[in-house]
């Protein structure tokens, strides 16, 4: 009793759903959270480029909903060291098994540094999205710019929003 009553508490908290009164060619429960990481001391566009700025440098990727989403990550194009940047503007992109997907960045700013671990190992885009998977860090030109993004708790209803719409 005490374990179905566990299991029914964690299935509420969880917004799972049993469909077996439904037919038997869906699956037995349906999720309708956003399970992705969302971390603190960073700031997310609505592209899903996620910015992590300390001092005087920024660090540019794209969110773990982004590359759950995506899928296995197989190749990775970067901007050039010492190249621009341009809030909303596309500066590089990631393909997966599924899709290419333009990356577009949430600031404005010069490459300082580009993660050339990538170039051999794209997968940790998805194994590590905010750590060793990072794509570029910038010298901000604008560093103003960084309060029209998302802070975690805005990013995680919109990801739950727009999983919602999908």
């Amino acid at each position: 009793m005490a374990l179905r009553m566990w299991a029914s508490s964690t299935a509420n908290a969880l917004k799972l759903s049993s469909s077996a009164s439904k037919s038997h060619l869906l699956p037995a429960f349906s999720i309708s959270r956003c399970f992705s990481s969302v971390l603190e001391g960073i700031k997310y566009a609505n592209s899903h480029e996620w910015v992590k700025h300390e001092g005087s440098v920024a660090t540019i990727g794209i969110s773990d909903h982004a590359q759950d989403h995506l899928g296995e990550v197989v190749f990775v194009e970067l901007p050039e060291e010492k190249s621009s940047v341009s809030k909303e503007k596309n500066f590089g992109a990631v393909e997966s098994v599924k899709a290419t997907s333009e990356i577009i960045s949430p600031i404005s700013g010069e490459v300082i540094e580009v993660n050339t671990k990538l170039a051999d190992s794209p997968g940790l885009i998805n194994s590590s999205p905010y750590e060793d998977g990072w794509m570029i860090k910038v010298k901000p030109s604008n560093p103003a710019e960084l309060e029209s993004l998302m802070d975690p708790k805005e990013y995680t209803k919109f990801c739950e929003e727009e999983d919602a719409a999908h």
